[in-house]
């Protein structure tokens, strides 16, 4: 805004000039960056606060991602004395950003042997580091070729892009309304789609998204869509009704009757931070996000959340340091071989935001960064892969029709090969005639070995469960269902590698079948422990006797709700009482061992049968007599109440984002990870 004032004194001069870079302080704080560089130049003509202003117009430009304009603003607030520590750091991002790696080294290392503020000291340290690998980054040869998408590109941005059923959604400003978005100075952004054969678009079919989508006074952004079209979810910000930054929230919609439903806030936003680029994992199950909330590793972190049976989203965790970075994580993007594509400043790249790619293996996660041409020295983001060798993605680079461009590319490895690996299984259970059925309605999850929470499911009436797992890694399957004993099974990978130099195909599925058996609790109803052997006329544990004892640790465990009977059978072999008495030390001897594993004395009492309760009553060989010395279980409590609780204290923590139960030795549910990452 121009501000006509006639110069009467100097002493009014004074107030003038002060007046215009308070209100640019203001607009600054209000994140209105583009009117507060109007104002504060117009400082800069009364030299006022030069030093500060020259700040402000330079993390203005930073701040609505404009961060190479702001290189000169840095350097002329530092000629003028402007010494806080974070303009040197800001001041080197920005010659990164402008493909001048040498003088951003220099900058940082100078700035290090006097820095002041600790974190920003961290953050220097972290980035030299990045720099430093620059030169080793430009030298990595890729297969990648890439085309700008000039059919609908335009002079104003258009990024974020999505494909799906053979349509490709995009976000734009180019809706020239009259509003304006005060931070950046550009029109507000919406959503669009347009038909589409891959990367062949029919321009002719562009429109915007409804009104019940796009707001004509705020910015919508990325959008992600799960694979049966039925629910979208979409970011929306700067709605005016909080200030700054932070006023961005992901928003959840649903495809009924041939419209979307009324968009409402997702519950897994928090309030007080920015909440944007959603993506569906390949089954519609996981969500990534990107978030500025509290406990992350830097700026903006890369989060997942999970859905339940009831379709409600929860479970939200971070995705751990081997992603996460001190700098920006963002646009995740999960592709059909299990990998998941980001963008980040924080991971040594060529400038602004890169492209990598996160791939699990062995329980462990690697990153690459994409290389050139994917990635430049500007801001590449938003991959999206619509076939398992080509793709979209959104660049700022030179040479574009507009601020932000949508670009195509295909991956022309000659040896490229993708193989996705899945679990499938059924649950099932006995019927009263000891048939195996199946068992619907399981809730079925998969854990990592180390007790990250991978993917949850609700099975069908086929009983039926599918999991996306990596290769070389141990897993365990947890399945629980009211008024059944939960189980649990381990399964593995490793060693089950495909040969990828066999293959002909560019793409081979590897299915592993499982089945889990769950069987229903009725009280009284004795199951037999196998291989429970004891030494001659001895009621020690032996070292195989344990093994299968831990596996009714981990039935209770697993199964807070019920109380047992241990008991111990003889065969007829020997004088009767004897027989009751050695039973009755064996059971006790099991039951001690179960209690020393951790539990709850009140959960299992012992008892001897001796040769009283015989399977086989004329047992003549040493096989049928083995029939008769048995070790057993049974239910003689099953606790509706503490199942409810459990079910209740299960909910309230997945929406809170954590999976911990706190039930003292009651149930162990495995707890969620910051260190490792799944792409289910």
């Amino acid at each position: 805004m121009k501000i006509k004032y006639i110069l009467f004194t100097s002493a009014l001069l004074f107030l003038v000039s002060c007046s215009t870079f308070k209100r640019a302080e203001k607009k600054f704080e209000k994140g209105e960056f583009d009117s507060a560089i109007d104002l504060y130049q117009q400082a800069l003509k009364k030299n006022d606060n030069a030093a500060q202003a020259l700040f402000s117009i330079a993390e203005s430009y930073r701040l609505s991602n404009r961060l190479e304009i702001a290189e000169p603003y840095y350097k002329a607030s530092i000629d003028s004395g402007y010494t806080e520590d974070e303009v040197f750091y800001n001041y080197s991002l920005s010659l990164k950003a402008n493909s001048n790696y040498d003088k951003a080294r220099e900058v940082l290392e100078s700035y290090l042997l006097d820095a002041n503020n600790p974190e920003i000291k961290k953050l220097a340290e972290f980035q030299l580091k990045n720099l430093y690998n620059i030169d080793e980054i430009l030298e990595d040869q890729t297969f990648y070729t890439v085309k700008n998408l000039e059919e609908i590109n335009t002079p104003a941005a258009e990024y974020a892009p999505f494909f799906h059923d053979n349509e490709l959604y995009f976000t734009s400003t180019r809706d020239d309304d009259g509003k304006v978005y005060k931070a950046t100075g550009d029109n507000f952004s919406d959503i669009y789609k347009v038909k589409s054969r891959g990367a062949n678009v029919d321009t002719a079919t562009i429109e915007k998204l409804p009104p019940i989508i796009n707001w004509s006074d705020a910015n919508e952004g990325s959008v992600a869509i799960d694979s049966r079209g039925r629910t979208m979810v979409f970011a929306r910000g700067n709605t005016g009704k909080r200030k700054g930054l932070n006023d961005v929230n992901l928003y959840i919609t649903r495809y009924r009757n041939g419209k979307w439903s009324e968009p409402e806030l997702m519950k897994i936003n928090d309030p007080e931070a920015w909440n944007s680029t959603p993506a569906f994992s390949e089954d519609g199950r996981t969500l990534y996000f990107s978030s500025t909330r509290e406990g992350g590793f830097g700026g903006v972190d890369l989060y997942s959340a999970t859905v339940n049976s009831r379709g409600q989203w929860g479970n939200v965790r971070n995705l751990g340091n081997k992603i996460n970075t001190p700098e920006d994580e963002m646009f995740p993007s999960a592709s059909q071989d299990g990998k998941l594509y980001f963008s980040s400043n924080g991971h040594p790249g060529l400038g602004k935001l890169d492209i990598f790619v996160a791939e699990r293996k062995g329980g462990k996660i690697t990153i690459s960064h994409l290389g050139k041409p994917m990635n430049s020295n500007k801001d590449d983001f938003a991959v999206f892969m619509y076939s398992p060798d080509r793709g979209f993605f959104s660049s700022d680079r030179p040479g574009g029709e507009g601020r932000d461009d949508i670009y195509t590319f295909k991956n022309e490895d000659p040896n490229l090969k993708i193989v996705n690996y899945f679990l499938a299984g059924v649950t099932t259970t006995h019927n009263a005639n000891e048939e195996e059925v199946i068992l619907p309605g399981a809730n079925v999850r998969l854990f990592s070995q180390d007790s990250v929470l991978l993917g949850e499911i609700l099975t069908g009436q086929d009983g039926e469960f599918n999991f996306r797992v990596s290769e070389e890694e141990d897993y365990f399957i947890i399945a629980e269902k009211d008024n059944y004993f939960t189980t649990r099974k381990t399964f593995s990978t490793v060693g089950k590698t495909v040969d990828k130099s066999q293959l002909t195909s560019l793409i081979t599925n590897k299915v592993f079948e499982t089945e889990i058996l769950l069987e229903e609790i009725i009280l009284d109803k004795a199951f037999e422990l196998e291989n429970i052997y004891y030494d001659f006329d001895s009621a020690n544990i032996r070292a195989d006797a344990a093994i299968e004892l831990d596996k009714l640790v981990t039935i209770l465990k697993d199964n807070p709700p019920i109380k047992i009977e241990l008991s111990s059978h003889t065969d007829a072999r020997g004088e009767a009482a004897y027989n009751q008495e050695l039973s009755k030390r064996r059971a006790e001897s099991a039951v001690a061992y179960i209690i020393s594993q951790g539990i709850d004395p009140s959960r299992i009492k012992a008892r001897g049968y001796g040769e009283s309760q015989l399977i086989i009553e004329d047992a003549q060989t040493e096989e049928e007599h083995e029939t008769n010395r048995r070790t057993e279980f049974k239910v003689t409590e099953y606790d509706k109440e503490i199942a409810r609780r459990i079910r209740e204290q299960e909910e309230a923590q997945f929406k809170k984002g954590t999976v911990e139960v706190e039930i003292k030795d009651e149930k162990e549910v495995p707890e969620a990870s910051t260190d490792e990452f799944d792409f289910n």
